[in-house]
């Protein structure tokens, strides 16, 4: 990440009190941006916001993305360059029993937020960039045994998958009506989507989500609880999407419509592993006789079997790769994990873990081509 981009940039997040929110507004503050963010209260406790002090690192607005008018105001004050937008509800599971605010959320929340940008353009504001973070989840999956390209179709089982591909649709009309590419000389904002895999790392309490799961069971010395051992996902640590996500929205900004369309950023197909793998990996780095069991559940809502992402666009394009392995990025999460046990300063910690991504060249083994 180039220092004398993001020095001084004025960036709007909305969602910077969850996981990769927290993680994004510690990336941006190390490297000089004036930071707005706009979310709930943070969705866990503990969470990495409060475990690292983000409100003291940015302006913090507490407020819901489905308030149309409070988003609008406080867009409109900040006056952003850069904006990402990653407020959602984002827990499969919890859309199964509340699919109407799943929707309201992730869908009308992002309406809103690509209006309030469409009032900041249309008023004289500086927004030049549009990061709308999505899903790997907003394809329609067929169980392939390859990754999904940017321009399959999208779809969606679950309400919150479902939820995502409308983001997606929604997106690409605000960007057909207001802010085509081929208009750029008039309105000046480029916008993008950006779909990720499972993203993993220090700090996410999430229920319902392995990693997190997995975390509490060894703290507490319990044996982890496995539902679904053999679905396999594209895990990957939480600053590879990230620092993808800040890559597209450098390029959006300096060179604009160009960039204009989804991205998916992902690991490389051998970090592609099942469940199982991810727990019995774990449980062997943490030692301690940690361990797991599988259990099966009468009431377990459809989840896919297989799901992947082709990168090969972001790799070929943006000159993004992959920099932590998915071995590298569980050893990020177990020594993330005892820091918080050991008490440590938990800043300090998340600070150290992004100079060593940001000094690790990245590598393309090129296995993401069909």
């Amino acid at each position: 990440m180039d220092r004398n981009f993001w020095n001084g940039k004025s960036v709007f997040v909305t969602g910077h009190t969850g996981f990769k929110g927290s993680w994004l507004c510690l990336w941006l503050s190390s490297l000089g941006a004036d930071v707005t963010g706009y979310a709930l209260n943070p969705p866990t406790t503990p969470s990495l916001f409060e475990l690292c002090g983000v409100a003291g690192m940015v302006r913090s607005v507490i407020a819901d993305i489905r308030d149309r008018d409070r988003l609008r105001e406080a867009l409109l004050e900040a006056n952003p360059e850069i904006v990402f937008h990653m407020a959602a509800q984002p827990i499969v599971r919890t859309s199964y029993a509340f699919p109407v605010d799943t929707f309201e959320t992730n869908v009308m929340g992002t309406v809103h937020l690509l209006e309030a940008v469409r009032q900041a353009a249309s008023g004289g504001g500086r927004i030049k960039a549009v990061v709308n973070v999505t899903t790997d989840k907003c394809y329609e999956n067929r169980e392939w045994p390859w990754g999904y390209r940017e321009s399959d179709r999208l779809g969606g089982y679950d309400p919150y998958s479902g939820s995502k591909a409308c983001a997606e649709l929604a997106t690409a009309a605000y960007r057909s009506s207001y802010f085509h590419p081929r208009d750029y000389e008039r309105h000046g904002v480029a916008v993008a989507t950006a779909r990720a895999g499972n993203v993993i790392g220090g700090g996410d309490w999430a229920a319902d989500r392995l990693v997190p799961d997995c975390v509490r069971a060894l703290l507490d010395g319990k044996p982890v609880r496995v539902r679904n051992r053999r679905a396999i996902r594209p895990w990957q640590h939480v600053l590879e999407p990230l620092s993808g996500y800040m890559t597209l929205a450098r390029k959006l900004a300096e060179e604009g419509p160009s960039y204009a369309e989804g991205w998916n950023f992902g690991p490389d197909d051998r970090d592609a592993r099942p469940v199982e793998w991810i727990v019995r990996q774990l449980c062997r780095k943490w030692g301690e006789g940690a361990s797991y069991e599988f259990v099966t559940m009468n009431d377990q809502p459809h989840e896919a079997h297989g799901l992947k992402l082709d990168c090969s666009k972001a790799k070929q394009r943006l000159g993004w790769h992959p920099r932590w392995s998915l071995d590298q990025a569980l050893d990020k999460v177990v020594e993330w994990t005892r820091a918080y046990r050991d008490n440590e300063n938990m800043a300090a910690v998340c600070l150290r873990q992004l100079d060593e991504y940001a000094r690790l060249p990245a590598e393309d083994d090129g296995d993401d081509h069909r």
